[in-house]
C-alpha cells in the first residue's frame, strides 16, 4: 500500500530523577551529599533509507514513546540516558510541527537524520547544588519532561522529471519504455493509483529519475480526483514533463488539455509553476496528430516540444537526450525558504517575561513553558526544595506580576493541574 501523507504524535522521554543522597561510613563524619543525576531520556529521530518507498510502517503507530532515563544513585552514581528511538522514512520525508505548521526538516540524503522530539534533561542530585553556603543541600530535582508534538508527516518523492497529465494520455507507457520501471498499464482512466519512479540511463553515460505521477483532472488543485494527492510529488522535479495526446484520441482537445494542467499546477503552487517545462506530444502516430501539433506550436511557439510515439517506438532517444541536457542547466534549489523551516533564530526582548498570568472565575492561572518546566522538576516533598522554586518565581517576577494585578493573600493560584495559595 502507498502512503505519502500522515499525522502522528511523539513522545520523548522523561529525563531520570535526580538522587538526595548523604555519604555514610565509618570513620568519615561530614561525609557530605553524594546524590548523582539522573540520565537523559530518549529522543525520537527520524532517519532516511533509501530503501524505504512509502510510509505505510508509519501508518500504524498511533504514538511513539521514548524511555525514561535512568534515575541518579547514591554514591555520586550518575543515572544512564535512555537509548534514542531512531525511526526509518524514506528518502523526501517532510516533517512539520502541526500546532506551528512550520518544517520541522526535509529530509534528503543518505542516513541524513533529525532529532523531532528532544528527550528531556536529567534532574540534578543534591552533590550539584553544593555550595560554599550551603554545603550540604537537602533536595535534588525530578527530571525534565521529554518534548511532546504531533507531526504531520508527507513523502515528497525525489525524482529529476515528473511526467504530468490528463489521464490516459500515455504517461505510463513513456516510463515504461525508457526506464526499467513496470507501471500498470490499461486502456482506462485512473489505472495509475501512486506514483512510480523509473531510472532513465543514457548511453553516454548520464542518468536521472522520472516519476510518472497519476492523472490529473480539472479541480485537482482544490481536491478533486487523484491530482491534489499526487501533486505535492512534483514539488521536488527540475523539470515539468506536460504529456499530451496529439492523436486525440478521445476527443479532446490537446490545447485544451494543457490549458487544464497548467492552471491546475499553478493554483496548487507558485513555486511549482515556475519550474522548467516541456512538452512531450505523444501518440504522434495517429491520424490527425500532426495538425494538432502544428496548432499547439501556433499557440505555444516557446514551449518545447518533443515527438514520440510508443507504437513506432520512435522520439524515446531524443526526449532523452533533451532532459538530460536540460537537467545539466539546472541548479538544485531548495524546496523550502528559510522562513518556513523551524531552524531560524528567535530573539526575545531581555524584559519579556516567560510566562502569562490570566484570571479565570476566582483563580489566577499561571502558564508558561520555562516556569511549568520548572514546576515539573521541583520536589515538593523535600522542603529545601520547595523554598528554591518560591525563590526562582520570585526571581521570574512572578510574585511582582500578581500584586500588580491585584492578587490578595489567599487568593488560588493555579499551575498546571496544581492549586497554591498567594501569600505575600
Amino acid at each position: 500500500m502507498f502512503v505519502d501523507e500522515l499525522t502522528i504524535k511523539v513522545e520523548a522521554g522523561k529525563g531520570g530523577d535526580g538522587c538526595t543522597s548523604f555519604r555514610r561510613e565509618w570513620c568519615v563524619p561530614m561525609g557530605g551529599p553524594d546524590g548523582g543525576n539522573g540520565g537523559k531520556g530518549a529522543s525520537i529521530i527520524f532517519q532516511v533509507d533509501k530503501g524505504l518507498r512509502t510510509l505505510i510502517d508509519l501508518r500504524y503507530m498511533k504514538i511513539i514513546k521514548g524511555k525514561k532515563g535512568e534515575n541518579g544513585k547514591g554514591s555520586n552514581r550518575n543515572g544512564a540516558n535512555a537509548e534514542d528511538i531512531i525511526v526509518k522514512v524514506p528518502e523526501g520525508t517532510t516533517v512539520v510541527d502541526a500546532d506551528t505548521n512550520q518544517v520541522i526538516a526535509d529530509l534528503v540524503g543518505e542516513n541524513v537524520e533529525v532529532v523531532v522530539a528532544h528527550g528531556g534533561r536529567g534532574g540534578r542530585g543534591n552533590t550539584a547544588f553544593r555550595t560554599q553556603s550551603d554545603t550540604a543541600p537537602k533536595f535534588s530535582e525530578l527530571g525534565e519532561p521529554g518534548e511532546v508534538r504531533t507531526l504531520k508527516v508527507e513523502l515528497k518523492m525525489i525524482a529529476d522529471v515528473g511526467l504530468v497529465g490528463l489521464p490516459s494520455v500515455g504517461k505510463s507507457t513513456i516510463l515504461s519504455m525508457i526506464s526499467a520501471a513496470t507501471p500498470k498499464i490499461a486502456s482506462y482512466h485512473f489505472t495509475t493509483l501512486s506514483p512510480n519512479l523509473g531510472v532513465v540511463k543514457l548511453k553516454d553515460g548520464r542518468s536521472f529519475v522520472m516519476a510518472d505521477l497519476p492523472g490529473f483532472i480539472e479541480g485537482a488543485s482544490v481536491g478533486v480526483g487523484l491530482g491534489h494527492k499526487f501533486l505535492r510529488h512534483a514539488m521536488r522535479t527540475k523539470i515539468l514533463a506536460h504529456v499530451i495526446d496529439m492523436g486525440a484520441e478521445e476527443g479532446r482537445n490537446p490545447i485544451d488539455d494543457y490549458q487544464v494542467i497548467r492552471k491546475e499546477i499553478e493554483e496548487y503552487n507558485e513555486k511549482l509553476a515556475l519550474k522548467k517545462e516541456v512538452v512531450i506530444a505523444n501518440k504522434m502516430d495517429l491520424e490527425h496528430a500532426s495538425e494538432n501539433l502544428k496548432s499547439f506550436q501556433i499557440a505555444y511557439p516557446n514551449i518545447p516540444v518533443i515527438e514520440v510515439s510508443s507504437v513506432t517506438n520512435t522520439g524515446f532517444d531524443e526526449l532523452m537526450k533533451i532532459l538530460a541536457d536540460t537537467l545539466d542547466t539546472i541548479q538544485d534549489d531548495p524546496l523550502y525558504s528559510e522562513e518556513e523551516m523551524m531552524s531560524h533564530v528567535t530573539y526575545k526582548f531581555q524584559n519579556e517575561r516567560p510566562f502569562t498570568i490570566t484570571k479565570v472565575d476566582d483563580v489566577w492561572v499561571l502558564e508558561g513553558a520555562e516556569l511549568e518546566k520548572l514546576f515539573k522538576m521541583t520536589r515538593f516533598d523535600e522542603d529545601e526544595a520547595v523554598l528554591r522554586f518560591a525563590r526562582k518565581l520570585k526571581g521570574m517576577g512572578v510574585e511582582e506580576e500578581l500584586e500588580r494585578l491585584g492578587a490578595q493573600p489567599g487568593d488560588e493560584v493555579q499551575i498546571c493541574d496544581y492549586m497554591f495559595e498567594f501569600k505575600e
